[in-house]
C-alpha cells in the first residue's frame, strides 16, 4: 500500500494539485488558474486519482447552468506519507520515495530553466547545503519557526505583485563517519 500511496502523491502534477490545495478549497477552474500548464483533462483525470485513494475529498458541490461543480481540498493539513507509513518500509523502498522527491525537485527546476525569460537573481534563485550543531530542542524549535512562517505564506492567493515560488527543504542527520 505504500508504495501506491508514495506514487500517488510522488506523481509531478498529483504532488503539484496537492501543493495548491495546502490550505485553499477549490473548484477545478481556480486549480486551473495554479496549474496553467496542465491540460484540464489530465487535471480531471489526476483528481479523480487523487479522491479515490482520499488524498483530497470534494468539500462542496454548486450547481451552476445545469451542472455540478465540486470545490476540492485537503482532508487534513498533513498530507502525506505519514510517519506509520515510513516506520514500515524498507531502507530500499525509502531511497526509491526520495529518487521520486528528488526527480519532482529537479523537474520544477528545469521548467524554471527552459522559460523564455530568467533572472536567476531577481526570482531569488539559489539553493545551499548548509551544516549545523542544535539539540534536538533546538531543532524542532528551528522547524516549527519555519513552518509557522511556510504556513503564513501559503495562505497567500495569487495577485499581480505576487510570484509563485517553490521552496523545498531535506533535513537529515549527518552521517556519522568512523574515525580511523
Amino acid at each position: 500500500m505504500i508504495e501506491s500511496k508514495a506514487a500517488l502523491i510522488l506523481h509531478p502534477v498529483r504532488i503539484r494539485i496537492i501543493q495548491t490545495l495546502i490550505g485553499k478549497r477549490l473548484t477545478v477552474q481556480e486549480i486551473m488558474e495554479f496549474l496553467p500548464e496542465v491540460p484540464q483533462a489530465s487535471l480531471y483525470r489526476h483528481l479523480k486519482k487523487l479522491e479515490e485513494a482520499k488524498l483530497i475529498e470534494i468539500v462542496e458541490k454548486r450547481k451552476i447552468r445545469g451542472t455540478i461543480e465540486k470545490v476540492y481540498a485537503l482532508p487534513d493539513e498533513t498530507i502525506g506519507l505519514e510517519d506509520s507509513d515510513l516506520q514500515h518500509i524498507s531502507r530500499d523502498e525509502h531511497l526509491n520515495i526520495f529518487m521520486r522527491f528528488i526527480a519532482n525537485i529537479l523537474a520544477d527546476y528545469e521548467r524554471y530553466l527552459r522559460q523564455e525569460q530568467i533572472d536567476l537573481l531577481k526570482d531569488g534563485v539559489g539553493f545551499r547545503q548548509v551544516r549545523f550543531y542544535a539539540s534536538d530542542e533546538e531543532f524542532f524549535q528551528f522547524a516549527e519557526t519555519v513552518n509557522r512562517a511556510m504556513k503564513k505564506l501559503m495562505g497567500n492567493q495569487p495577485a499581480h505583485n505576487r510570484k509563485k515560488r517553490i521552496f523545498t527543504s531535506i533535513i537529515m542527520p549527518e552521517a556519522e563517519e568512523k574515525l580511523k
